[in-house]
């Protein structure tokens, strides 16, 4: 992969390609978590009550809907970030189905961890949006409809196509080409049909292309939003599609839009924004 531009930022072009593709190798090992050598110890102990951590804090671990068995694969270093990422995995490919509730020590169950990480992840994702709390059982996947899919790509759209229509009209094409291996990324992730593959490589072309503003806070109020538009919907489905040619017609998109930008086509740099969030991608 070329080398890009330095970004205002303060990272370059090629630099975001190489996390992007070290990201969707993540995604594409799903939600593999670490086992370790005393994974789990902190749970198995009794406390002096002959209670487990789990069910000291009440959770239930009969009966909780649980994720297949991961196979041993990540290191012991950052354990909370690894399994966050995995859980963030498992939200976008409806491994964690809306509606359910999932129990802390189970998850570190089948991760191979001890609960503390797995509530902590669970505790950030209920920040963002993703779960709740339900008190003495754990974290219910929060429900989504199609019309707060809606409001997302609408609430997106007001942020960045303003954004990217005066960047369209300021940054030189050098600066653009230098994003051509971000975009080429997300075509080769939408040609391996994983959706957290594809969905990693979208939000790091998207973040990019935002970065070019000088704007940290921008970039992340955006990245957050698009994060939460690529959860599942009630009932498993994705948003904006989900099927393998879906994700390419939209992956040929950023590369379509950087076109039009090097180009200086500022007519269709606004229609081709304008498609693209209207497919909340």
């Amino acid at each position: 992969m070329k080398q890009g531009t330095q970004g205002s930022a303060g990272t370059t072009t090629g630099e975001a390609a190489a996390a992007a593709e070290a990201a969707a190798g993540t995604a594409r090992s799903r939600y593999r978590v670490p086992a370790q050598p005393a994974a789990g110890e902190a749970d198995r102990r009794r406390d002096a009550g002959g209670a487990t951590e789990g069910s000291a804090r009440g959770e239930h671990t009969h009966g909780a809907p649980v994720l297949p068995r991961p196979r041993p694969a990540v290191q012991r270093s950052s354990v909370r970030g690894q399994v966050l990422a995995a859980l963030r995995t498992a939200l976008v490919t409806g491994d964690l189905r809306p509606g359910e509730v999932y129990s802390a020590p189970v998850l570190a169950e089948r991760f191979g961890v001890s609960a503390t990480p797995v509530r902590e992840a669970m505790q950030q994702l209920a920040q963002e949006g993703a779960v709740e709390v339900v008190p003495n059982r754990g974290f219910r996947v929060v429900e989504r409809g199609p019309r707060e899919l809606a409001e997302l790509a609408e609430v997106r759209a007001l942020i960045e196509v303003p954004v990217m229509l005066r960047l369209a009209r300021t940054v030189p094409a050098e600066r653009w080409a230098g994003l051509r291996p971000l975009a080429e990324a997300t075509v080769r992730a939408a040609s391996s049909g994983c959706r957290a593959t594809y969905a990693e490589a979208d939000r790091a072309f998207h973040s990019a292309v935002l970065a070019l503003a000088g704007n940290q806070q921008l970039v992340g109020v955006a990245e957050e939003l698009h994060r939460r538009a690529q959860w599942p919907l009630v009932g498993g489905g994705a948003p904006g599609g989900g099927t393998r040619a879906e994700l390419i017609a939209d992956a040929h998109e950023h590369t379509a839009l950087l076109d039009a930008l090097i180009a200086g086509d500022l007519d269709v740099v606004r229609a081709l924004v304008g498609e693209h969030f209207n497919g909340s991608e």
